[in-house]
């Protein structure tokens, strides 16, 4: 297949443009974003203080000791380059972005329009100026790859590079073998004494798919420049969001539950033209006194319009009950997550019992509030307590500590089944009809013989017991300390229980049902 012709438009170090606009830094300053402890890009300052892309950063901050460190953050790329990709989008439509700070473009219509190659590279340099990119490249090959080599081959004072049609292998030859982004292949390279892509382009296509499999063969066809990938330019997204607005302001949660009722069906009617649904809904509400509350929204199936409403409403209440600290002016409702309206349909004979299940908690949700319906996930921790994690109903749990991680202390084998949330108080008696007590070291003052279970008094009879086995958290942080033995007991009407000892008192976590 014949390469396309492309234009690659290259803006230099555009994770720390990004990263300076959101940490508020000067862009002239030494800076350095980081990721994985590795220097991922720097400054023009930082890198005349000798810091390089691949340092650690101990050393990159020994080379320059007032070197700025920015964390990676993908997400503020995207965002501020946004801007950047709306200018170019209006003057050539058909871009397609690699990652942020490097877009492709399909070199034959802008060609064709604006009479020339070099013509057409021009006018890239001057709307990503317009933009505010005025240090952009821009280089223009056969494929997507030479073409990004070219625009980074420029200087700032030629910043844009033709490589003639049919020369992209000429050009591509005496660059570093490294640049296929494939370190394994690299590094065999290397030890066979092939440094460069055109010795690389020289070897047997058919022995580099041998011993590299497609990936290998398709950086060998890329370094002979053969790069058969097609430009495809994206789609620009659809703004969705809804937002009305209050004038006068008004000031009661039921106006603005009623007022909001035809927005939020307009909102989800725009989502279902498109074969879409929303399952995650930020709502934003800004009131007179220029306070802005947001939040986000998920939801277990897909918001109806009653649901966008309830979740308004939620929000609104939750700041203040009726009255509310001040007039509400707007409310956006704005598409978090968005999914196919296809894998959201019913079966053939209806939704069956998840279907009843969900609309009457979702009933229940409605009547009692948010956070009236619970439920229960599995997180991690020592304590059979510590690993239940509530949320409402619709709402994805994030536990705080990774049930996947190992937790040394944690008891083995079948956990209870019902959990007692509120740590009842219980009494643990020996023979004599004492509390049995735990000292430092783990040792019970007697045999438990006798057990009163949480909300009773009647003491019943301990048939069988094990432990205590000692639970010891965070020991070096005084405030944050917790010292706890547990132990298992089955009573004499056959129930069993985890119980707890802790700072002198006895408690009951759970129970084996």
């Amino acid at each position: 297949m014949t390469p396309e012709r492309a234009i690659v438009a290259w803006c230099p170090d555009w994770p720390i443009r990004a990263g300076a606009a959101e940490a508020g830094v000067d862009l002239e300053a030494e800076i350095a974003v980081v990721e994985a402890g590795v220097v991922a890009a720097c400054s023009a300052a930082a890198r005349a203080a000798g810091v390089r892309r691949g340092l650690r950063i101990r050393e990159a901050q020994a080379r320059c000791a007032t070197l700025t460190v920015l964390p990676a953050n993908p997400a503020a790329d995207a965002r501020h380059f946004e801007p950047v990709l709306l200018a170019l989008e209006a003057g050539i439509p058909t871009v397609q972005v690699a990652r942020p700070g490097v877009v492709v473009i399909r070199a034959q219509g802008p060609t064709r329009y604006f009479g020339g190659e070099a013509e057409a590279a021009d006018a890239v340099l001057g709307l990503l100026a317009a933009a505010g990119v005025p240090e952009a490249r821009v280089g223009l090959a056969d494929g997507p790859f030479a073409a990004e080599q070219a625009a980074r081959s420029t200087t700032a004072a030629r910043r844009s590079r033709i490589v003639p049609l049919g020369g992209s292998a000429a050009f591509l030859a005496p660059l570093p073998v490294a640049l296929t982004g494939l370190p394994e292949l690299t590094q065999v390279l290397a030890k066979l004494g092939v440094r460069t892509l055109g010795a690389f382009a020289a070897l047997p296509v058919d022995q580099v798919r041998d011993r590299f499999g497609p990936s290998g063969e398709a950086a060998h066809r890329v370094a002979a420049g053969l790069d058969a990938r097609r430009v495809v330019p994206r789609t620009a997204p659809k703004d969705r969001d809804a937002r009305i607005e209050f004038e006068p302001p008004l000031d009661r949660v039921d106006q603005i539950a009623f007022a909001l009722r035809r927005t939020a069906e307009g909102f989800l009617d725009a989502l279902t033209a498109d074969l879409a649904v929303c399952t995650g809904l930020t709502v934003e509400i800004t009131t007179e006194d220029g306070g802005v509350r947001r939040r986000t929204w998920l939801h277990p199936r897909s918001f109806t319009p009653l649901d966008v409403v309830d979740r308004v409403r939620w929000q609104l209440t939750g700041v203040g009950v009726e009255e509310l600290s001040a007039a509400v002016t707007a409310v956006r409702l704005t598409p978090e997550n968005v999914d196919a309206a296809a894998n959201h349909e019913q079966g053939l004979w209806g939704g069956g019992p998840d279907e009843r299940i969900h609309h009457a908690l979702s009933r229940v949700q409605s009547m009692l509030g948010h956070e009236a319906v619970l439920t229960a996930t599995v997180g991690g921790g020592r304590l059979v307590a510590d690993r239940r994690v509530l949320a409402p109903w619709g709402e994805r749990a994030a536990p705080q500590r990774d049930p996947e991680r190992p937790w040394p202390g944690r008891l083995p084998g079948f956990s209870p089944a019902s959990v007692l949330g509120d740590r009842p108080d219980v009494a643990v008696l020996d023979p004599a009809g004492e509390t049995v007590a735990v000292d430092e070291r783990g040792m019970p003052s007697g045999p438990p013989a006798g057990f009163v279970p949480p909300g009773s008094s009647s003491r019943l009879l301990v048939t069988a017991w094990a432990g205590p086995w000692p639970v010891d958290e965070r020991w070096w942080d005084p405030a944050a300390a917790r010292s706890v033995h547990r132990l298992q007991v089955v009573a004499g009407d056959g129930s069993a229980w985890l119980l707890c000892f802790e700072s002198g008192r006895w408690w009951a976590e759970a129970r084996y049902d």
